[in-house]
């Protein structure tokens, strides 16, 4: 038992350690003032017709960016002169207001100093069938009110729902997107979110996944330890995932 806990120690701090000692959390940024302008990673919806889907993770603000990712969905219709933002964000109910926001934005903003990453990228007729679904799964999202930043539901809570609800996405969550695998006080299976496998959850705080996007991904105390096999990958709390191939 000693045993288990020093390693289990060690797997859960070297992750956090490494981003605190790599520069990868702002601890001075202020929210007021922590840069929140695009990344320019996004296509200009005023030059590009086809439909798109967009989802991005990028690094969790201030202390929470030691452990967690935030990720959002952007959509494009065909056509659309604007894309639409789909994200929780938690200190939106400081202010009376609902968690989940659906705002037309643009898709790939600083997520407050940190810049973002695109992990999900469909386009064309796929994307243009997928994002009425995707809408549709949003304003059904049972937890569109409250947040809770642990276990959940939070702001990764919500994009792994809106994948669960509509598996031709294909999306995998980052293993550092905690609050994933928060599935409500009533449910203990679920799909995974990338409909490529399974989950057992229990509040978020507890589980086991497999499936092929995935892998295999333990959750201890909100917390992913876990392989992944294609690509291969260890997957541990704070860096998410470390590839083992090039």
């Amino acid at each position: 038992m000693k045993l288990f806990l020093i390693t289990w120690l060690i797997l859960t701090l070297i992750g956090p350690l490494w981003i605190l000692a790599t520069g990868g959390v702002d601890f001075k940024a202020d929210y007021r003032t922590a840069n929140r302008e695009s990344a320019h990673l996004a296509p200009d919806p005023l030059t590009t017709r086809e439909a798109m889907i967009q989802v991005y993770t990028a690094r969790a603000f201030n202390w929470r960016g030691m452990f967690a990712s935030h990720n959002w969905i952007a959509v494009k219709p065909k056509d659309a002169k604007a894309y639409t933002i789909y994200q929780v964000v938690g200190w939106r109910t400081y202010h009376g207001l609902p968690a989940l926001s659906i705002a037309e934005d643009l898709p790939d903003r600083y997520w407050f100093n940190a810049k973002p990453t695109i992990i999900l990228d469909m386009r064309g007729e796929q994307a243009e069938k997928l994002i009425p679904h995707i809408d549709k799964a949003a304003r059904a999202y049972p937890y569109a009110a409250p947040y809770t930043l642990w276990p959940g539901p939070n702001s990764n809570s919500f994009p792994a729902y809106v994948a669960r609800e509509v598996p031709e996405l294909g999306l995998r969550m980052p293993a550092d997107a905690v609050g994933k695998d928060f599935l409500g006080s009533a449910t203990l299976f679920a799909r995974a979110p990338s409909g490529t496998g399974y989950q057992f959850s229990v509040y978020g705080l507890f589980g086991i996944l497999a499936a092929r996007k995935e892998g295999i991904e333990i959750n201890l105390l909100g917390l992913v330890y876990g392989i992944r096999f294609a690509p291969f990958a260890v997957l541990l709390p704070g860096v998410g995932e470390i590839s083992l191939t090039h």
